[in-house]
């Protein structure tokens, strides 16, 4: 197929994303760019036009989904459909499950052709070593249970199914100096960092959309395993301001957990832009603002 071909093929094809926040908006900019027609979703009205400005066709989509609607959102008239909503687990919220399994059922009756849900390396709380796909989760601790169980509803979905669990994600407006900006206190300094750039995520789920067979649990994270503390050391460096406090009382917590990617590489044949995390923070040009957005 050639470029003209290509592009042409997608124009015709459209992308729907629920939820477009930090992650999503980057994801519109990226499909736009490849002529893709994109359809995203936002729970707050004032967002309609951020996205609209992308070039992306906006909508209101508000959770939970109760039912499958007799009026049904154009982000289901779409052959792929990006989830990319925050479970909201921190703050309490234990319907994340529901909500996904309302997603789902709606994409079913829409018949959409592929679901891409973006989930957390959060899954693997209670396990160390080196984690891969096929690590068996601890489903006794809640937050992976919700998760966990979020990301079955993908996977038994009857078209492709993928799940991306995405490690901590940094980026533009993300620098990882604001983790500890206000005094906070880190825990687990010795403990690896597992973290993903904002543009490698947007590249991997581009390649994704693109594949007609892709399907199951994919990590996402960068090669960049060093320490927390070195890596928000050398983070505070870069930004020019005073370096972060450790809680050493929780050294030994999660010590040995580094998350793999392997399988996303090899299946995809896809090439990091930012494997080497310390050296994007050492050379990337930074405003001097701590950027919370």
């Amino acid at each position: 197929m050639n470029a003209e071909q290509d592009r042409h093929k997608n124009e015709q094809e459209r992308v729907g994303i629920i939820g477009c926040g930090w992650l999503g908006k980057a994801l519109v900019t990226a499909l736009v760019q490849e002529k893709y027609q994109v359809v995203a979703t936002t729970q707050h009205t004032e967002n309609l036009s951020v996205i609209h400005e992308l070039g992306a066709q906006a909508e209101l989509l508000s959770l939970p989904m109760n039912q499958v609607n007799n009026s049904v959102p154009t982000v289901f008239r779409c052959q792929t459909l990006i989830i990319c909503i925050p479970p909201g687990i921190r703050k309490g919220k234990k319907d994340y499950p529901d909500h996904i399994a309302a997603i789902i059922k709606q994409a079913e009756s829409c018949h959409v052709g592929k679901v891409i849900l973006i989930s957390s390396t959060a899954v693997y709380e209670g396990i160390d070593g080196d984690i891969t796909e096929s690590a068996k989760l601890n489903n006794n601790i809640e937050k992976v249970k919700l998760l966990s169980q979020a990301e079955q509803h993908v996977l038994d979905f009857s078209n492709q199914g993928v799940v991306i669990r995405a490690a901590g994600l940094v980026g533009p407006k993300r620098h990882p100096a604001i983790f500890f900006k206000n005094n906070r206190v880190l825990t687990s300094p010795k403990a690896y960092v597992n973290l993903v750039h904002q543009a490698d995520m947007v590249g991997q789920i581009l390649l994704m959309i693109k594949n007609d067979s892709i399907q199951g649990v994919f990590n996402a994270v960068s090669e960049t395993h060093v320490t927390k503390k070195y890596f928000y050391t050398v983070a505070a460096k870069a930004f020019n301001v005073a370096p972060p406090r450790f809680d050493t009382q929780t050294e030994v917590a999660e010590s040995r957990r580094k998350v793999l990617s392997d399988k996303i590489r090899n299946t995809l044949g896809y090439q990091y832009q930012y494997d080497d995390l310390i050296a994007w923070l050492i050379n990337t040009e930074q405003d001097k603002k701590l950027n919370d957005g």
